[in-house]
């Protein structure tokens, strides 16, 4: 995630839970200067303020823990960068309908999924970057589903990337990483590719190296591909300084119309897109189709 943003000093990055030091240390590295953030747990929140104290980062948690979903303590904020990896697959039932953060629409108390990301497009500034990680189920699930679509025809996600299992400690259910953007133009002097109708899919599922029978771990040639990928498409400097020609690679990454999208009923799963063929391409489509079903229903059952 962090590889992905382009901060510069002074930049504002908000964490919507704040308990992954790794991450804190990481903004370090990046030159961030003031990070905000909020967290339900106290001893996680007391962590994360040390934290940032150790590191010499200037940061705002708030006064004290609380629920960022039931009880927003950074009202008004616009960051350049949100940085979010909720808990998967929560339920949630302190949600106040009348949040103006559901612009897309009330999140399903029985996920959180939906809620999370509405969060953190609310914590955007104009030209702000959010990258967080959830279930695969957020995918495609009918559960919020029309929040989905809404957010799609808002044009608000830029990326959706599939990641392997096993990064996580605590579950071995597969992941993706969602990058949002409230403008997918040139945004003046950034000089970015317009991708305005756009969508980048990534199939990341293959990446990573197996440290023991449990872990999974993404390398730093791992962490620069889909990093440089996400640059190129978009026309921004990666970290190593440089702006690369952005092309599709069968197997792997694909820039896709929102038409297509629709075509597949709003569904995001990248395996979708990667390997795209025309809509008249029928009987290679709904072998592909029934293929997408089975390996959606094994994730519900893993989820």
């Amino acid at each position: 995630m962090c590889r992905r943003s382009t901060a510069q000093p002074r930049d504002s990055t908000w964490r919507p839970t704040t308990a992954r030091p790794a991450t804190t240390a990481c903004l370090t590295r990046a030159h961030l200067l003031v990070v905000y953030g909020q967290e339900i747990n106290e001893q996680a929140w007391r962590l994360a303020r040390m934290n940032l104290a150790v590191h010499g980062v200037e940061g705002d948690l708030g006064a004290r823990w609380g629920d960022t979903l039931a009880d927003d303590r950074h009202p008004g904020l616009e960051a350049d960068f949100v940085l979010s990896v909720p808990p998967f697959n929560m339920s949630h039932r302190a949600l106040n309908e009348t949040d103006p953060r559901w612009r897309y629409g009330v999140p399903p108390r029985d996920g959180a999924n939906y809620a999370w990301l509405q969060h953190a497009l609310a914590k955007l500034g104009p030209y702000g970057t959010a990258a967080v990680v959830l279930a695969n189920g957020s995918l495609y699930a009918k559960s919020g589903g029309g929040i989905r679509r809404a957010m799609l025809e808002d044009d608000v996600v830029a990326c959706v990337v599939a990641l392997p299992r096993r990064l996580f400690h605590t579950t071995q259910i597969p992941v993706c990483l969602w990058i949002l953007t409230k403008d997918k133009g040139p945004q003046g002097t950034r000089e970015s590719v317009d991708r305005r109708g756009q969508i980048l899919f990534v199939d990341a599922r293959e990446a990573g190296t197996l440290v023991g029978r449990t872990e999974r771990v993404l390398t730093e040639a791992d962490l620069a591909i889909i990093a440089g990928t996400y640059h190129a498409w978009r026309g921004t400097l990666s970290a190593g300084g440089k702006r690369a020609a952005y092309r599709d690679e069968p197997g792997f990454c694909a820039s896709i119309g929102l038409e297509a999208v629709r075509h597949h009923g709003h569904d995001l799963t990248p395996s979708r897109y990667v390997f795209h063929a025309p809509v008249g391409s029928a009987p290679q489509d709904d072998r592909r189709g029934e293929l997408q079903a089975l390996t959606r229903n094994l994730d519900v059952l893993f989820d």
